[in-house]
């Protein structure tokens, strides 16, 4: 009886361990978030008394990441809350992310499905997946937080942010374009915004298969940029200006010399001979700036034989304008508007800019000489992008710089999903161009410009 009682003390006790383990696991997996922060903030805090700071920058980041990762799994043991092992970890990713990368940031970074990463505050981060927007658990300890990391990110590519200049645009080693804005003008703490850019860029099939645009429409559009007319493409944020910039250059022949300018460089070209320029804002005391302006002007004693300027916005529209009619055709550039016209309109705008006073019917002229073809993307309610409008500017008549529609989007509805239905047809206008194109090699056969009847029957 005395051996049963014992056995039955026995096992009540391991009962009493196995529900306190039970315990113990369940309440780390329920710790707050902040008691989480607070470890990881000790952790981080205390690797850099244990590890050697001088060394870090003569051995390879291979190596420093697993000495790292030993540091922080000591400290982690040396630390009298429990932790799991999922949860430790995660703390020595976290913190390997935090010594050399973008903190919390790094795993959206790593989703190839994310186009856009917004930063509202240490607290709220949104990213942008297939065209929708959506709120994430990640978050930063602090503003102080968020803003060495955006120092961080700025300061690799030369560039600085503080209270004197609270606005900033910088680039991720893979392209992504940054922009960050910080107190005082920021009143909530500070904002960042990526948008990213996928390492290998996409690529005119891709273009197609998503539905972006169509066979036909690349197939001139190559046609136009290898027989060297002057392109310019327009669209909104985000309606993949840039995307379709580079897929253009791609029909750039090799032998080439391009040359690219930019204010944040993001461009992917893949051609061999290519000279790429990128604004720098002014010092510290507010001197030495260099502008889109300045680049363009520079630009033609390079004897390039293609300009690409990532966008136009300002006065350097005016020397863009005069090297495209001065004999560097085929030059691409790309510009913020919600239509063809509209993209005339602000390009005459910006020319206005370099406060030269010209004539209105002046700079028009130059606008219809210059520019060949205008491309008009949109972003459509259900966050795809697309090609809307295909346009060919035919010169003067009066005061009225012409053009005719040789493409355009026809909507027909929205599915039961929220999907825009609809689809990139010809007008059935042969664009003069082709006579330009033939003589340059290329031929494109009427079919191509015919209206198609009904179930696309032309």
């Amino acid at each position: 009886m005395a051996l049963i009682q014992r056995l039955r003390g026995a096992s009540e006790v391991a009962a009493t361990k196995t529900a306190t383990a039970a315990e113990l696991l369940a309440s780390r997996a329920k710790r707050p978030d902040a008691e989480y922060q607070e470890l990881k903030s000790r952790v981080h805090n205390r690797l850099f008394e244990v590890l050697d700071i001088s060394r870090m920058s003569k051995v390879s980041e291979e190596r420093v990441r697993q000495d790292v990762a030993t540091a922080c799994a000591r400290i982690l043991a040396e630390e009298r809350v429990l932790q799991t092992l999922e949860e430790r970890e995660k703390i020595v990713r976290e913190i390997q992310d935090e010594v050399f990368g973008l903190g919390p940031l790094e795993p959206l970074l790593q989703d190839p499905t994310v186009t856009d990463v917004l930063v509202n505050g240490h607290g709220h981060i949104y990213v942008e997946r297939f065209g929708r927007l959506e709120k994430t658990v990640a978050r930063f300890k602090d503003d102080a937080h968020l803003t060495r990391i955006i120092e961080r990110i700025v300061s690799s590519v030369g560039r600085r942010v503080d209270e004197t200049t609270p606005m900033v645009d910088a680039r991720l080693k893979d392209g992504s374009r940054v922009n960050a804005i910080i107190p005082p003008l920021a009143l909530d703490g500070p904002l960042l915004s990526i948008r990213r850019f996928g390492v290998d860029p996409l690529k005119a099939s891709d273009l197609i298969q998503v539905g972006a645009v169509t066979e036909e429409v690349l197939h001139v559009l190559a046609g136009v940029v290898k027989s060297r007319l002057n392109v310019l493409i327009s669209g909104g944020t985000g309606a993949g200006k840039t995307t379709l910039l580079n897929v253009l250059s791609s029909f750039i022949p090799d032998g080439e010399r391009i040359v690219t300018i930019e204010d944040s460089a993001e461009l992917q070209l893949r051609q061999e001979h290519v000279a790429r320029l990128e604004t720098r804002p002014a010092n510290i005391e507010g001197k030495n700036r260099v502008t889109q302006r300045d680049l363009v002007i520079n630009s033609l004693r390079m004897r390039p034989d293609r300009i690409v300027v990532g966008e136009v916005r300002g006065p350097e529209a005016l020397d863009m304008l005069q090297a495209m009619n001065t004999g560097h055709d085929g030059s691409l550039t790309t510009v913020h508007a919600n239509s063809p016209r509209d993209a005339l309109s602000r390009i005459e705008t910006m020319v206005a800019m370099a406060g030269l006073d010209l004539p209105q019917r002046a700079v028009r002229s130059q606008v219809a000489s210059a520019i060949h073809v205008v491309i008009q993307l949109a972003r459509l309610a259900d966050g795809k992008r697309r090609l809307v409008s295909l346009q060919e500017i035919n010169g003067m008549e009066g005061e009225v710089v012409t053009m005719q529609e040789i493409y355009t989007y026809e909507r027909h509805g929205v599915d039961s999903d929220g999907n825009v239905l609809g689809e990139i047809v010809p007008t059935g206008l042969r664009p003069r161009f082709t006579e330009k194109l033939r003589i340059a090699g290329v031929e494109l056969t009427s079919d191509l410009f015919e209206r198609r009847g009904p179930k696309g029957r032309r």
